[in-house]
């Protein structure tokens, strides 16, 4: 299973924008994450304004204007963040999971291998919240 970059630059630029919420009442400017994150301007427009329509960010418009965090980081989890974006968080080619993944429409001797497997990363990124990410409490000990 792979995350594209939609998820993946949108986890980054969550985290950036959770990271820079101490004053809750300064919006974040897109461009800045932008230049931090390394990531398109124009991309992150594009992020923004499906996670804005799922209720994750809201925009300020105006001098000053950019987003906040609708929520804190600690109640916004990565799952909710990735399927905003409409990245699917699955690990078998099916395209449905009533589906099959052969020709025929049965499953593969694998598929529940790659289901399981999908079902855990879920499970996991739904675990995990914006603020475990920006405090750095995943880092593996050395």
């Amino acid at each position: 299973m792979r995350l594209s970059t939609k998820g993946r630059y949108a986890v980054m630029a969550m985290a950036d924008l959770a990271r820079r919420q101490a004053d809750p009442c300064r919006a974040v400017a897109l461009a800045e994450i932008a230049t931090r994150q390394e990531i398109s301007l124009s991309y992150l427009e594009q992020l923004f304004a499906r996670l804005r329509r799922k209720g994750l960010v809201q925009s300020a418009r105006g001098p000053g204007g950019g987003y906040r965090l609708t929520r804190t980081a600690a109640e916004t989890s990565i799952a909710e963040i990735v399927h905003a974006v409409d990245e699917p968080l699955r690990a078998t080619r099916c395209a449905d999971k009533g589906q099959g993944c052969m020709l025929k429409g049965e499953r593969c001797l694998t598929h529940d291998l790659w289901e399981n497997l999908g079902d855990r990363i879920e499970d996991y990124l739904a675990s995990v919240s914006l603020a475990d990410v920006v405090s750095g409490r995943l880092r593996k000990a050395a």
